[in-house]
């Protein structure tokens, strides 16, 4: 039997103000893809766009025109293709407030010279159709919309890295594992320089999309980072201890892997759970192989609740040796930087000496922009 995830490699966060520092909670994400409902058709759809594109036509002069058209062209296509895969969103262009958030859609698509930016649009305006309901997360995709075409490059790709840092990390159990599969995402989220200065965090706090306090100083990436993915850097239980003795026990009596302990990578003196962090313990499930009908099959079953307990009652047997633990980031952090993008970010990060708070704008934008560079990304959920 095996002890992993159910989850996949990389898990999302869910909080309602990011912060270096802030607490996170997991969630579970899933990505359904079926066919549109057929209320209103694709070619009335499109007729819609042209209608409410029609408003907007008269405040550009001939020569501009023509250039509007071709981008909002664009923008419609990407728009329509996407939705097309959605069920019942085409019924989304009847709502007013919804042509209204198209008419304002079509206008930063007119604007911007960055084809980027109709992925963006599009995908914005997908968001306002699944969460719409909610008058927070409408308003803030509203505003995204509005300051699109006004983001600069660096300041949309530092965004998008300072929101990832805190809302995506690896489920895999094992470092090395679970720090490809991070370096894997930010492989293709980092696809230019990452700013340096205060230039870019301060069109973001005139947009809107963070608030900047020159108040204290944020948490160095090691502390921020730490807390993140304590079940890497936890101390764990001494081998041969009487707390290892008792680990043990309660895995054979709660019909456990033996592989739900392994050996600390970190200090081999250790051993601690398959987990890079303590609140993974809902995602695990029990890898079971049974013979059926001569058969050989593998069967994923959930911990129950007494197995789940059991694992918490390992957690509470682990060392409180701060000083272990302290090396233990060291180490981690060592294993961190033999990788360059990994490094690159935390040497990035530790030089913002600002404190940072995403607004709902600022998590909206960097989501989706993250989406679009990775579509294989957790789909956006915000609770408020």
């Amino acid at each position: 039997m095996l002890l992993k995830s159910k989850l996949g490699k990389i898990i999302m966060v869910n909080k309602q103000v990011q912060k270096a520092g802030d607490n996170s909670q997991q969630i579970q994400t899933e990505h359904t893809t079926v066919n549109n409902y057929i209320g209103i058709e694709e070619k009335r759809v499109r007729e819609i766009c042209d209608e409410v594109f029609f408003k907007l036509k008269e405040y550009y002069t001939k020569e501009a025109l023509e250039i509007a058209n071709e981008r909002v062209a664009d923008f419609e296509n990407r728009l329509i293709t996407k939705l097309k895969t959605i069920d019942g969103s085409f019924q989304s262009f009847t709502d007013p407030s919804f042509q209204l958030l198209l008419m304002e859609a079509q206008k930063r698509a007119a604007a911007t010279e960055r084809p980027a930016d109709y992925d963006l649009l599009s995908e914005l305006l997908i968001q306002r159709f699944q969460k719409g309901n909610n008058r927070i997360i409408r308003t803030g995709i509203s505003h995204a919309v509005k300051i699109i075409d006004e983001v600069s490059d660096d300041a949309l790709l530092g965004l998008t890295i300072f929101y990832s840092m805190g809302s995506f990390f690896p489920m895999n159990g094992e470092i090395i594992l679970g720090l490809n599969d991070i370096n894997e995402v930010f492989d293709k989220l980092i696809y230019g320089t990452l700013p340096k200065g205060t230039g870019w965090l301060d069109q973001l706090d005139i947009l809107g999309a963070i608030r900047v306090s020159n108040f204290g100083r944020p948490k160095k990436f090691e502390q921020y980072y730490s807390e993140i993915i304590d079940g890497y850097i936890s101390t764990g239980i001494r081998k041969n201890s009487d707390n290892f003795l008792q680990a043990n026990r309660l895995i054979e009596l709660n019909h456990l892997p033996q592989s739900t302990l392994i050996e600390h990578e970190l200090n081999p003196d250790f051993v601690r759970l398959k987990l890079c962090s303590s609140k993974h313990i809902d995602s695990i499930i029990v890898e079971k192989n049974q013979i059926i009908n001569g058969m050989l099959i593998n069967e994923n079953v959930p911990l129950s609740d007494i197995q789940k307990k059991c694992i918490t009652e390992i957690l509470d047997l682990y060392d409180n040796d701060t000083e272990i633990k302290q090396q233990n980031i060291i180490k981690f952090i060592q294993e961190w930087n033999k990788i360059p993008n990994l490094k690159a970010i935390r040497e990035w990060w530790n030089n913002i000496h600002l404190n940072i708070q995403l607004t709902s704008v600022g998590r909206i934008l960097a989501q989706v922009n993250a989406q679009r560079c990775d579509n294989t990304l957790p789909t956006i959920i915000f609770e408020y």
